[in-house]
């Protein structure tokens, strides 16, 4: 058996959706299983051994039609049994289109679902703690087997005994103690509109070392260093003698293998959360405020923690959905106060530090 998974577009995706292949390769170790994702997403699943083979969904794909309709003459060619198109949009509808795969699934739209021989409609509600962006994936496995739908398998990032023992060298040379609190704050979403006030977040710093006496990373690129920096300005003078600037990983995969040594994740919901907790590191996370929180708190417990403005001003959301209020999302992040869930960080780094 030879299957096709579709994945593109964000690194949270991705990785989210790298969980359908160990189901799949515990149920069929002999079934060949391919994954389709963009090229940039590759560190989170790279030496994932469930998965057989990647297609890469370039940059220069992406702006060429013609490299498109090339890239699906070439899924063609492998004569895949199965496409799953975990994705759902107009590029990944036409390369499974192109596929001819007997068994073609997707997630139920009204407006694409005869493009598919299986299209499954998705839950509004989780069952579990698991959360809806793994159960509704783990959904479209259903049509091949109802069982592997109630397998109960979270996200993983596999590092190297090398990248481990990489990243800590380097923490110890930049003077920081691994025998005390050391936590990553994603100190900036992928937008505005995912992203916490910049004063707001350095205050919950401020928060964090006042309690802990932690050892700050910020997790930002080379772009990015005005915003982060602006973040280090706002905190008090005693919180900027806990913040290590200068180490930051250079790329994905420095990343997370200096992620792999904190205590804990904390700040903007999006991909660095989701790649803490694939390498079971804790987490808190504070969602932006149109950012659908049924979906992405997935396994919560004391150890995963999330906040979302709807947990405190309700009434904000009596009228539309999360969603719908994206225009709106850096009025409503004013509204959103560090005070708000002051009581539920404290709890949290005090479960953390305990266990430590």
């Amino acid at each position: 058996m030879k299957i096709l998974i579709i994945q593109q577009k964000m690194i949270g995706d991705v990785l989210t959706t790298s969980i359908l292949f160990e189901a799949l390769k515990i149920k069929f170790p002999n079934a060949e299983l391919h994954y389709l994702i963009n090229s940039h997403t590759y560190p989170v699943v790279e030496n994932n051994p469930f998965i057989d083979h990647f297609v890469f969904f370039t940059p220069e794909i992406e702006k060429s039609k013609r490299k498109l309709l090339q890239l699906g003459k070439t899924i063609k060619n492998e004569n895949f049994d199965i496409v799953i198109d975990a994705y759902s949009k107009l590029s990944s509808n036409l390369l499974t289109l192109l596929s001819k795969a007997k068994v073609k699934i997707s997630k139920y739209k009204s407006y694409t679902a005869f493009l598919y021989t299986h299209p499954v409609k998705y839950r509004s509600t989780p069952l579990t703690e698991a959360g809806l962006a793994i159960e509704n994936r783990m959904q479209l496995l259903s049509s091949i087997d109802p069982e592997l739908a109630q397998t109960n398998i979270k996200p993983k990032i596999y590092l190297t005994k090398e990248e481990k023992e990489k990243a800590k060298q380097l923490l110890m040379d930049s003077n920081i103690h691994l025998n005390k609190p050391l936590f990553m704050i994603s100190v900036l979403g992928s937008g505005n509109t995912k992203t916490y006030p910049l004063k707001y977040m350095a205050k919950v710093i401020d928060q964090i070392v006042n309690q802990t006496q932690g050892q700050i990373l910020f997790n930002y690129i080379p772009k990015q260093l005005e915003e982060a920096q602006t973040v280090f300005n706002y905190c008090e003078k005693e919180t900027q003698n806990h913040i290590h600037m200068a180490v930051f990983g250079k790329g994905l995969r420095e990343f997370l293998a200096l992620t792999f040594h904190c205590n804990a994740l904390i700040g903007n919901e999006g991909g660095a959360v989701n790649m803490a907790k694939a390498l079971e590191i804790s987490t808190f996370t504070i969602f932006s405020p149109w950012i659908d929180k049924k979906t992405w708190s997935i396994f919560e417990n004391e150890y995963n923690v999330s906040v979302h403005l709807k947990d405190y001003k309700p009434e904000f959301y009596s009228e539309k959905e999360e969603k719908e209020l994206k225009k709106e999302a850096l009025t409503l992040y004013k509204e959103f106060k560090p005070s708000y869930f002051s009581e539920s960080l404290n709890r949290f780094l005090k479960t953390i530090v305990a266990n430590k």
